[in-house]
């Protein structure tokens, strides 16, 4: 792990669970501390009611958190247009067919999750281990909202998360041939231009995963694993996955999708 990251606890009922990670993680405890009060660290996991990756020091912008239940991601599930949102229709989902996808470079579940909402069952991979503790603390607080919301238990029940980290072109070489109906990628691009304009809060998710330079390794075997397509999330102005033209693109204001087919979705 990166020895610019370490683990704190919001208050002392969390350092147990704090112990606990820097022990999993091999990152050094700092205790009980502030994320604003430190400067020895770039950036640390803080243990709470959310694990919360942060950026350290006095300007530190907010936390990076996975929040399925409330926030952003309640109001797209509520508000964003269901089967209409651009990822819904890239994946194929339609009256009648919501079709199971596998997300194998699923960053902060953000995609995944919409798909669950709209009914598509959702098999999250995840290789950075930090960010698969921050996806495994977001399904949990999901689940525990679920019991008490008969609406989110259904998006929990479609949506999971792979036990290990592992890489995606790792894992899709493993799968038998056609045996996914939709591969689902997201690989880090680099941001340059006005695309390096990203969020404040998302300056310490960008620094600990960097970019994907393995990205271009992952189509082939994602075409191979999947049945129905294999969708790419591109900048929009980001060259096809492996120089590879798709059938056909679903473009937006700042990003596009690129959709690789091999037999026809049902009508």
């Amino acid at each position: 792990m990166s020895p610019t990251l370490a683990i704190i606890a919001a208050a002392p009922d969390n350092l147990a669970v704090a112990d606990q990670l820097s022990s999993q993680l091999d990152l050094p405890c700092l205790g009980v501390s502030n994320p604003t009060d430190i400067s020895d660290f770039a950036q640390v996991l803080r243990c709470g009611e959310q694990i919360q990756l942060c950026a350290t020091g006095r300007k530190a912008p907010g936390p990076v958190v996975v929040d399925f239940v409330a926030g952003t991601m309640a109001h797209r599930r509520k508000f964003g247009g269901g089967k209409a949102q651009p990822v819904a229709k890239a994946v194929g989902v339609r009256p009648g067919f919501h079709p199971r996808v596998l997300d194998a470079t699923a960053g902060l579940g953000r995609d995944a999750f919409i798909l669950a909402s709209v009914g598509c069952e959702v098999l999250m991979l995840e290789r950075n281990p930090v960010v698969h503790l921050l996806l495994q603390d977001g399904l949990r607080r999901l689940r525990e909202a679920a019991v008490l919301d008969p609406e989110l238990a259904t998006v929990a029940e479609r949506l999971s998360l792979a036990d290990r980290e592992d890489s995606a072109g790792n894992w899709l070489a493993q799968q038998a041939e056609e045996s996914w109906p939709v591969v689902f990628l997201d690989p880090m691009f680099p941001p340059r231009g006005k695309s390096a304009k990203v969020k404040k809060e998302m300056v310490a998710f960008h620094h600990l995963v960097g970019t994907d330079d393995d990205a271009d390794d992952l189509l082939e075997p994602a075409l191979k694993a999947c049945y129905y397509r294999t969708v790419v999330k591109r900048p929009k102005l980001a060259p096809h996955l492996s120089g590879r033209k798709p059938a056909f693109a679903l473009e937006g204001k700042s990003g596009r999708f690129d959709i690789y087919t091999k037999h026809g979705v049902p009508g």
